[in-house]
């Protein structure tokens, strides 16, 4: 009997999130200027030039974009970010406040911590600390961090989030996080198969959101089959963060503006398009606007023409 019923559950979780995915957004979710945007490393190693800027610009200010996070890492297995790392930042920054000067610009910086960086290590910790300071000191708005994999009740991140709190000041202080768990028990069972957290129970995304201006979910690689299927789960997830995460913070939706995932039924299933109407069907069933969210995409270097056309398509101008 129980073992019918596990064979059962992934079936009826379909199901579930199939349903999610239907239905009319209302016509007030939409964009509401609160998106963002990850940009890869080559805009502060040196391959990126003023005229690249340029044409970025000119793209982006036809969007809803208030904040991109430019890959500025990683930092060393020890917590060090050497300068060597982002050469050319002070020259993009001020590339960048020439023809974008409302569009804030976030350090993106993170390493792996299951093997590589240990963040519970003090020494590793504070020089993750003087990295981020020392960015700062360029004129960036703010810090945007990225460490994977976070286990569900890791304090010392919630420590690194304070400590950052200081040094990036009334600047913005935005992390990735993982998915918040969709289905009661789902948690600790991904967690036995994969020998770490892919979820975030909701309790935990909470503390985090507390602690900084934006949560951006990574919403996506999520191996599920069929777009219906992957467009109930950013339903879910929304609805979710909607209600987790307080009103004066940004809630930001990620966007697979890629093609890589290495199956191609994944490929298939995440799409921009997706990711924006399940969105939108969130906010409608969240019953009023909501400001402070938008759709962080993912990223510059790998969006196609395909993909900005589904974010003005389906969510700049549903």
């Amino acid at each position: 009997m129980v073992a019918a019923l596990l064979l059962a559950l992934p079936g009826v979780a379909v199901a579930i999130l199939s349903l999610q995915f239907t239905g009319t957004p209302a016509p007030w979710a939409k964009t509401t200027g609160h998106d963002a945007l990850w940009l890869g490393h080559a805009w502060v190693d040196g391959r990126k030039t003023a005229d690249d800027v340029r044409t970025l610009a000119a793209r982006l200010r036809k969007t809803g974009i208030k904040d991109v996070y430019v890959h500025s890492g990683p930092f060393d297995s020890d917590g060090a970010l050497p300068a060597g790392r982002y050469p050319k930042a002070a020259d993009f920054l001020k590339w960048w406040r020439e023809e974008l000067p409302k569009v804030r610009v976030s350090a993106w910086l993170g390493q792996k911590v299951d093997g590589v960086l240990d963040l519970d290590d003090a020494a590793s910790g504070q020089r993750v600390l003087e990295g981020a300071r020392a960015i700062m000191a360029l004129g960036f708005d703010g810090v945007h961090y990225n460490f994977e994999p976070i286990g569900d009740g890791d304090t010392d991140f919630l420590d690194l989030l304070t400590q950052t709190r200081a040094i990036v000041g009334d600047g913005l202080l935005s992390t990735s996080t993982p998915q918040i768990e969709p289905f009661p028990l789902v948690r600790p069972a991904v967690r036995t198969a994969l020998g770490h957290d892919k979820y975030w129970s909701p309790a935990y995304f909470h503390e985090v959101a507390k602690l900084t201006d934006q949560v951006a979910i990574m919403t996506y690689d999520s191996y599920l089959p069929f777009p219906t299927v992957y467009g109930g789960y950013v339903v879910r997830q929304t609805s979710l963060a909607l209600e987790i995460v307080p009103e004066e913070k940004t809630v930001l939706i990620g966007a697979p503006a890629y093609h890589d995932h290495g199956v191609s039924w994944a490929d298939e299933a995440e799409s921009v398009e997706k990711a924006a109407r399940g969105a939108r069907l969130a906010l409608t069933s969240y019953g009023k606007p909501r400001e402070r969210f938008g759709l962080a995409l993912y990223v510059d270097f790998a969006a196609t023409k395909e993909d900005w056309a589904e974010y003005e398509k389906f969510w700049l101008k549903p």
